[in-house]
């Protein structure tokens, strides 16, 4: 099938990627220039598992091509995917500019009858205002679809070709059978392609999300309150977890989420209930939690430190949001440091991959470590900050004999309250019975 991805950003160059690995003639269009000459050389601009050796391969095979030449890429195609940011506004609302923009174009450039497939979160209407700017040129028949990624930063590649589930809000039968066929090779183990109509589809993403901010932050104020009442949130987690109506998905208890979905898509959705009169008390709550919970890692910090972090030189172990990837937007590391700097400490860190980025972001703010170790050297205190596995089992013999003072706060909860008494460290994490 002939299939245009319009947006080489983290959705669109996974769909374009996993759509040629199962022979689909797929043609990735941006215009960022850099991008795509970077593309064609196999050089990523994101980082995600496995998708280096999905571009490659198929780039090498002839199934997938990157272009800056949109109109071109459109032509042809008979399936276009709308893979464009859609940053929120300043009232939290999702900027659709680009998601028109392209809609446009299809209209304007399409050759043949086209499923024009909306693939970027887009809040619930969305699909009527890409129907009016694709009917404003067409003269061809198009049919729309929504269909709403599930993709995990740091597991994306295997999402796609492994789906719990695929959603598509369909309104023809051309665009049911259209679609049912490019995703029928991912499904195979009986996966369901659930079909909807096009608001119910768009409603999904959004609700599914914000279910899942809601566990976290849920988490997170139990956490809090165990450190109150003297309870472990570890054996809490556990058991809840293994109620099979609640399950153990995210409820690990953290510094709050982060990330390029979450904290938008509440927004999103927050603002579309506003516009509609319908109050969603439960998740107005859920964003202001992860908002303070975002500084209790500084908090527990200054508590152990007092007025001796100002001057003071701390370790950061992870700046991206989580393990396996480089994104550090709405990073609580990023909270961290600011909170650091503004006490006057000066601030090292270490992340596996997102090194790169946060020199991007903080400049020459924070000083760099080529390894978490070496961030080490001087420091009166290490936060772990990301769950990345090379933190999970360090060599605390070195970490003590590292640090001027041994003080650990652990954002994640990657070790053993005890042990790291036993081993003389001031420790503290989240949610267990450490915070004397």
């Amino acid at each position: 099938m002939r299939i245009t991805v319009v947006g080489t950003g983290y959705v669109g160059l996974v769909v374009g990627a996993c759509l040629a690995e199962t022979g689909n003639d797929v043609h990735c269009a941006d215009l960022d220039v850099a991008k795509i000459e970077g593309l064609k050389k196999n050089v990523l601009p994101i980082y995600e598992p496995g998708l280096d050796a999905l571009v490659e391969r198929n780039q090498s095979q002839g199934r997938l091509k990157f272009t800056i030449d949109v109109p071109a890429a459109i032509a042809g195609a008979e399936v276009v995917f709308i893979a464009v940011g859609t940053p929120p506004d300043e009232d939290g609302s999702a900027d659709l500019r680009h998601v028109l923009a392209v809609a446009e174009l299809v209209g304007k450039h399409m050759t043949r009858e086209v499923v024009v497939v909306t693939k970027s979160t887009v809040p619930v209407g969305t699909a009527d205002k890409v129907e009016t700017a694709v009917a404003k040129h067409a003269r061809l028949p198009f049919h729309l679809c929504s269909n709403p990624e599930f993709l995990k930063e740091g597991a994306a590649v295997d999402d796609f070709l492994k789906p719990d589930r695929v959603v598509l809000g369909v309104a023809t039968d051309h665009a049911r059978s259209v679609m049912a066929e490019l995703y029928a090779p991912f499904v195979r183990t009986g996966k369901p392609i659930i079909f909807m109509d096009i608001p119910s589809a768009e409603m999904t993403k959004y609700a599914a999300n914000a279910m899942l901010a809601t566990r976290i932050s849920f988490m997170n104020e139990v956490a809090n309150l165990c450190e109150r009442v003297g309870a472990d949130v570890d054996m809490v987690r556990k058991g809840i977890g293994s109620d099979d109506r609640i399950g153990p998905s995210f409820l690990f208890p953290g510094p709050g989420y982060g990330g390029s979905c979450f904290p938008k898509d509440v927004k999103a959705l927050l603002r579309t209930s506003e516009d509609r009169d319908a109050e969603m008390s439960v998740l107005r709550a859920v964003e202001e939690a992860n908002d303070r919970q975002k500084h209790v890692l500084f908090a527990k910090l200054k508590k152990v430190m007092g007025d001796s972090i100002g001057g003071a030189r701390i370790a950061v172990w992870g700046l991206a949001f989580k393990p396996q990837t480089d994104d550090m937007r709405e990073s609580p590391a990023l909270t961290l440091i600011d909170e650091l700097l503004g006490a006057g400490a000066t601030v090292v860190a270490h992340d596996p991959v997102a090194m790169h980025e946060a020199q991007r972001r903080l400049g020459d703010k924070v000083a760099y470590a080529a390894t978490n170790y070496d961030a080490l050297d001087g420091a009166a205190a290490l936060v772990v900050v990301t769950d990345w596995n090379e933190y999970r089992h360090p060599d605390f013999s070195r970490i003590k004999s590292a640090l001027s003072r041994p003080i650990v706060i652990d954002g994640r909860n990657l070790y053993d309250p005890n042990k790291m008494k036993n081993l003389g460290f001031t420790y503290r994490s989240i949610g267990r019975g450490d915070q004397s």
